[in-house]
């Protein structure tokens, strides 16, 4: 039986940054050679070689040389969007032919819904109005870049605050806007690449959560 190829998406694994490790995200590795092992296992558990991985920037902050042995021991094919700590792009040693492509923006299809893939939040993407038949929501914009911070915390607040906006359609109907923005930071996937499906069901339950935190029962 044929085996299908998954999508799926990452960002902000940040290999070898010691100091974001011990500081901004407080990781709790001992150091980051333990961070890029406990990456590179989380990564090869779940990606087979015929799946693709979609990386949203801000891979790896060392050159070449360390970089290079990291692509060589992770599985798939694999696409870079470009994020602004990502130095080995820097290095003319690094293997770029380990990469599909590397961009700073891209639109792909995955399973019927069109995705935006970007480090940073984009507010206002393409399709964020749009429904099926059915009324589901067909365009999903992935980003990176915010981690865990102040700055995810006001993306948060402008997510819901649009999802509560009413709009009329062009056949004078109303509608709320789906809004469909989510941080795939790695810390909230426990490192692992995961496919659009399980993103949206984790920012699902991050979301229960922040309400809950916002409004607490």
């Amino acid at each position: 039986m044929e085996v299908p190829i998954r999508k799926m998406y990452i960002s902000d694994q940040h290999f070898g940054h010691a100091i974001l490790n011990e500081a901004m995200d407080c990781r709790g590795f001992a150091s980051a050679d333990e961070m890029n092992e406990y990456m590179i296992k989380k990564w090869n558990e779940k990606v087979t070689d015929i799946d693709e991985v979609y990386i949203l920037g801000d891979f790896s902050v060392i050159f070449a040389k360390k970089t290079n042995e990291i692509l060589d021991r992770l599985k798939g094919n694999i696409y870079l969007i470009k994020g602004n700590h990502d130095k080995f792009l820097m290095d003319k040693k690094v293997n770029l032919k380990r990469f599909g492509w590397i961009k700073s923006y891209a639109e792909i299809e995955d399973n019927k819904r069109h995705v935006i893939l970007s480090h940073y939040p984009v507010f206002c993407y393409n399709g964020q109005y749009k429904r099926d038949n059915s009324g589901n929501p067909t365009a999903y914009m992935l980003y990176g870049h915010v981690h865990k911070t102040t700055d995810e915390r006001l993306v948060n607040e402008f997510i819901m605050r649009t999802r509560k906006e009413r709009v009329k359609t062009m056949q004078g109907d109303e509608m709320s806007i789906p809004c469909n923005m989510i941080n795939c930071f790695a810390m909230f996937s426990d490192y692992t690449p995961m496919t659009l499906d399980e993103w949206i069901e984790i920012d699902r339950e991050r979301r229960k959560a922040l309400c809950s935190d916002i409004m607490p029962q």
